[in-house]
């Protein structure tokens, strides 16, 4: 079988299973398989497939097929011009989480914190576009640790990042001048209404607090004066009707000069707040 054939099946495949993007999603995979830039495999119609290449690459599609990410199926995810691997142990990071590292690298920073860093995709980011800066990242998940460490190794920032087993604050001390974080923000009566690739292959824990969407923030907020510098900022990513009641908080605890910020296609996507 040859590439331009096995594209047009695989096309057919993820179609009939209502996957949107089917013939992209089949590029991807392919690529993958083929250890190729998805935007090379247009060049290789005519490549006959050996028999390793094309058990793996339908295998790979009946997976999508069946709702599984195709980040978890290529092991990765591009994210602010870099490669993430992603596994189902983490997050699999959204574009409009860029809309956090824009307005964190606002400003300088020298020491960060990023709380529940999952995959570790915010904090190595930050620290990968301050070369100068240093930081830790916690979570609550030993295997996200697992996936963040290879992250921060290969991306060569693992000498300036701390990477902490830890609930929010717990087992962290110390201030910095800028604390970031992308919780757990869906409502548990919310949990239904995701899209499967989403509610069924991604880590509960890092998408949903079990309640009203807003535990995390309470914790974080609740906590950010005692950890924050002077003039120091909290970031944090929301889902798109939280802006209001997350400001709030900010505004409880005392930070000051809050502000909601959008993302590309306008929504509520960034709470920051400063201390004073």
């Amino acid at each position: 079988m040859r590439v331009q054939r096995a594209l047009l099946e695989a096309g057919g495949m993820l179609n009939h299973a209502g996957i949107p993007n089917a013939a992209n999603d089949a590029r991807r995979l392919l690529a993958a398989c083929l250890e190729v830039e998805p935007s090379r495999v247009t060049l290789l119609q005519d490549k006959k497939l050996t028999k390793k290449e094309r058990l793996s690459f339908f295998n790979k599609v009946l997976m999508r097929a069946d709702r599984h990410p195709v980040s978890q199926l290529v092991g990765g995810r591009a994210f602010f011009d870099r490669w993430f691997t992603i596994t189902s142990e983490v997050l699999d990071p959204r574009p409009e989480t860029e809309t956090l590292i824009v307005e964190a690298l606002s400003e300088p920073f020298a020491e960060l914190l990023d709380l529940g860093t999952g995959s570790g995709v915010i904090a190595i980011t930050l620290l990968a576009e301050s070369p100068l800066s240093t930081g830790i990242a916690t979570d609550i998940s030993g295997e996200a640790l697992k996936v963040a460490t290879k992250n921060s190794e290969v991306l060569g920032v693992d000498d300036r990042v701390g990477l902490v087993h830890s609930n929010w604050y717990s087992a962290v001390g110390g201030t910095y001048d800028l604390i970031v974080s992308n919780p757990p923000y869906i409502a548990a009566k919310e949990m239904d209404h995701l899209q499967p690739e989403v509610r069924d292959h991604e880590p509960r824990i890092a998408l949903t607090d079990e309640a009203d969407g807003l535990t995390a923030y309470r914790a974080i907020t609740a906590g950010a004066p005692d950890h924050l510098m002077p003039g120091g900022r909290l970031i944090v990513e929301i889902g798109l009707t939280q802006g209001q009641a997350v400001s709030q908080m900010m505004r409880d605890v005392g930070l000051q000069q809050i502000r909601v910020i959008p993302d590309l296609d306008g929504r509520d996507r960034v709470v920051v707040g400063r201390k004073p």
